[in-house]
């Protein structure tokens, strides 16, 4: 942004001490502030975050006018707002997968602790915040995203090569489970497994022409096994968020898993505790069932933050059996919020990462001497 009038120049440096809540740093210095003009007593600014989270423009908006209102000249402020989500580096040596600029892990130590109801309303909320998401259900043995998005019969090959994998509820989605019959077991050595997952992943046409998904969330299978670290390791992993309940043993197997995740390179953005407080429907009274703070307590001795703490809500279960998880089912209700602000905190956090210039390098020829 260069010549700058004053009264310009002035908005600019107030611009400079405005923190955004979520990352920490200002728009300025991080580069979001795209244009800064002044027009008939109206400040007219652009910004484009590198994270989606339309429903905190207004706040966000409430801030710069706090900001520019001791500048003389100043009628009247017009923030545009907007989402320029950018590719960030993934594991080291794995190409990055076309149609997709970020992938993200959901993953859990055991089975049971909702990391597959949690995974669909992050990717729903993501998507609701403004994003391109696709979810990839990485459970080969016991696939659960087509039943949880209302989602039956076999995927399109426009090719014969190829799969697109449907889209519900604005988000696309791929899994095992679309291509074998309901009630037929997937009996499978751990290879085949993992090539499965290959496959899943690599023939899917993901995104767009011209427009990739800004996330691509994986449903890993519960544990830290053969199929697990095939997928760390081959697949372009951008991030892992790990997803626990606080009783201890449950908190046991997940620090497994973040440490699986620390052994193959993959940033942990954060912990999401589940099922962290029971609130009686009839007397209001809340009882910690499976223990109390464990996920926090966890997030602090790896030093990762708290994504959140979600209920025991018999609504969460209800909403994703019926193939309209809460995102949907019910947008508006202080559930669907909680998973609204994890999914902005994650998306925030993985901005700050290191961002992957690879497209951006020019070609290299090699010709003989002559």
């Amino acid at each position: 942004m260069n010549d700058l009038s004053p009264i310009e120049t002035r908005i600019q440096e107030a611009l400079g001490r405005v923190i955004d809540p979520l990352t920490g740093q200002d728009w300025i210095s991080s580069r979001h502030v795209k244009s800064i003009k002044m027009a008939g007593g109206t400040a007219h600014i652009a910004i484009a975050l590198g994270y989606p989270a339309q429903s905190q423009w207004p706040a966000y908006t409430s801030l710069i006018e706090a900001a520019l209102a001791g500048i003389d000249g100043i009628k009247q402020v017009d923030v545009s707002w907007s989402t320029h989500i950018q590719t960030h580096a993934a594991t080291r040596g794995q190409a990055l997968l076309s149609g997709v600029k970020n992938v993200i892990a959901v993953a859990s130590g055991k089975g049971g602790v909702g990391k597959s109801t949690t995974a669909v309303n992050l990717a729903l909320a993501l998507a609701a915040e403004g994003a391109r998401v696709g979810m990839l259900d990485a459970d080969i043995y016991g696939p659960s995203q087509p039943l949880m998005l209302g989602l039956k019969g076999k995927p399109d090959s426009p090719d014969g090569k190829t799969i697109t994998p449907p889209m519900s509820h604005g988000i696309q989605m791929m899994s095992m489970g679309l291509l074998v019959e309901d009630q037929s077991p997937t009996i499978w050595r751990g290879p085949m497994a993992s090539q499965a997952f290959d496959q899943l992943l690599r023939l899917s046409n993901w995104g767009e022409p011209n427009e990739p998904l800004d996330y691509l969330v994986v449903d890993m299978p519960p544990g830290t096994g053969d199929i697990h670290l095939s997928i760390s390791q081959r697949s372009p992993l951008t991030a892992a968020i790990i997803v626990t309940t606080p009783q201890d043993m449950a908190l046991l197997d997940a620090r497994k898993g973040l440490k699986m995740f620390e052994k193959v390179s993959v940033p942990v953005l954060g912990v999401v505790e589940n099922m962290a407080v029971f609130c009686c429907p009839n007397c209001g009274h809340e009882a910690h069932i499976f223990g109390q703070d464990g996920g926090k307590i966890m997030a602090e001795e790896f030093k990762v933050p708290l994504l959140g703490a979600m209920p025991l809500d018999l609504d969460i279960r209800v909403h994703a059996d019926s193939g309209q998880p809460t995102l949907v089912a019910a947008p508006q209700s202080k559930v669907a919020q909680l998973y609204k602000g994890m999914a902005r905190k994650l998306a925030a956090d993985l901005s700050r990462l290191p961002k992957d210039y690879s497209a951006k390098m020019p070609g290299v020829t090699v010709q003989p001497l002559a």
